[in-house]
C-alpha cells in the first residue's frame, strides 16, 4: 500500500493538516497508520478520493455530521443528499435576503426626509372554506381581516377544532398596529400561543394541524408557514408559490426522486414532515408592491386544481370575494375530494 506523510497528504486533497486531525478525532477521516512511538500519521493514497470529497463538502458549508452521513453513502445516495442539502441552503439564504432587503427599506425609511409624501398601502380581501363534496365534515379553517390572513388544514379525529384554535390565537393580531420592525418576532411569539392552544384543545399525538399566515404591516406582510397548505403571490401576470410544502413528496422533489407530476399520485402524498406541534415554522418577510395579489390555500385546492389554472382564475376575476368563490368552485368541479378553504387579498 502506497503510505503518503500527512503533510504530503495534506498537500494532495488540499486539507489542513490540523483538518486532518480533527477528521482522526471525529473518526470522519481516519489514517491508514499511525506510528506506534511518534504517534505521527500515515494515510494512503486510495484515501484522497474520500478526502476530496470532505473537503469540498466543506467548502459547501455541510457541517461535519452531515458529512460523515454522506460518505457513508453510495454515490447515487450521496448525491441525493447533497441535493437535498443545497435545496436548504438556498431556502435560507432566501429568507436572509429577504430579511436583509427589509431591513435595508427599514433603515432607509427612518432617515428619509421629514415630509415627504408617501402612498398608504391596504389590504382589499375574502375567505371561504368549504366542506368538499365527499368529506363528512370540514376541518380546514380560514380567515380574512385587515391586518392578518390564514389558513390552517386540521387532521386527526379533532382536526376542526384544532384548526380553529390554531387560527383564533393568531386574531389578536388583526386589531393591533403592527410595527414593521419587529412584525417577525411579534408573528413567531404569536405562533408559540397558536401551539399552545392546539395542544390545550387535543392530544397532539393523534391531531395536528397546518398553518399558512401572511400579517400585514402597511408596507410589507410577513409569512409564517408550517405544513402543506400554501401561499402564491400574483404579480404582473406571473403566479409564484412563496412557501415550501413540508411533506414527504415534497422532499423527495427536492431531492430529485421524485417529479412535480408524480407527486400528485404518490401513495404518501398526505403525510406531513412538520406541523404546527411538531416542528419549526418557516418566517418570511415579502415586499408588497400595489396590484399584487395574494392567494393563502389549503391542499384541497392545489390537490385538484392545477397551478396554471389557479393563476387563470386569479387573474380572471375582478376582486377577492369572486376570486375565491371561482377557486372553491373549480376545486369541487374537479371532484371535492378534500375540505377547500382560500383567502385571496389584493395590495390596494
Amino acid at each position: 500500500m502506497n503510505m503518503l506523510t500527512i503533510g504530503a497528504f495534506a498537500r494532495a486533497c488540499r486539507l489542513s493538516p490540523k483538518a486532518l486531525r480533527l477528521y482522526d478525532e471525529l473518526e470522519l477521516l481516519r489514517p491508514a497508520r499511525v506510528d506506534p512511538d511518534s504517534g505521527y500519521r500515515y494515510y494512503a493514497v486510495e484515501q484522497l478520493e474520500r478526502a476530496r470529497l470532505v473537503a469540498w463538502l466543506r467548502r459547501l458549508g455541510m457541517p461535519l455530521a452531515g458529512i460523515r452521513e454522506v460518505c457513508a453513502l453510495e454515490p447515487a445516495a450521496a448525491a441525493r443528499e447533497i441535493r437535498a442539502f443545497w435545496a436548504r441552503v438556498e431556502a435560507d439564504t432566501a429568507e436572509r435576503r429577504d430579511l436583509a432587503g427589509f431591513l435595508v427599506d427599514h433603515l432607509a425609511a427612518v432617515t428619509a426626509v421629514p415630509g415627504k409624501d408617501t402612498t398608504m398601502l391596504e389590504l382589499r380581501y375574502s375567505a371561504h372554506s368549504d366542506r368538499g363534496l365527499v368529506r363528512p365534515s370540514n376541518q380546514d379553517a380560514a380567515y380574512a381581516g385587515a391586518r392578518l390572513l390564514a389558513v390552517a388544514d386540521g387532521f386527526g379525529p379533532a382536526g376542526a377544532p384544532v384548526s380553529s384554535a390554531a387560527v383564533e390565537a393568531l386574531r389578536f393580531l388583526d386589531t393591533e398596529e403592527v410595527p414593521a420592525g419587529n412584525v417577525l418576532n411579534l408573528l413567531e411569539e404569536a405562533v408559540r400561543g397558536a401551539t399552545e392552544a392546539v395542544r390545550d384543545v387535543a392530544d397532539p399525538s393523534e391531531n395536528g394541524t397546518t398553518l399558512t399566515a401572511l400579517l400585514w404591516t402597511g408596507s410589507k406582510l410577513a409569512l409564517v408557514h408550517i405544513g402543506d397548505s400554501r401561499a402564491y403571490l400574483l404579480r404582473d401576470g406571473g403566479l409564484f408559490r412563496i412557501t415550501h410544502d413540508h411533506s414527504v413528496v415534497q422532499s423527495l422533489i427536492d431531492e430529485g426522486r421524485l417529479t412535480p407530476e408524480e407527486a400528485g399520485s404518490h401513495p404518501q402524498r398526505t403525510l406531513l414532515l412538520k406541523a404546527l406541534t411538531t416542528g419549526a415554522p418557516d418566517l418570511k418577510l415579502h415586499d408588497a408592491r400595489r396590484g399584487d395579489r395574494y392567494l393563502l390555500c389549503s391542499d384541497g385546492l392545489t390537490a385538484v386544481v392545477p397551478e396554471h389554472r389557479i393563476r387563470e382564475l386569479l387573474t380572471a376575476s375582478p376582486d377577492p370575494e369572486e376570486a375565491v368563490r371561482s377557486l372553491v368552485d373549480a376545486a369541487n368541479e374537479a371532484g371535492g375530494p378534500d375540505n377547500v378553504s382560500c383567502v385571496v387579498a389584493d395590495v390596494v
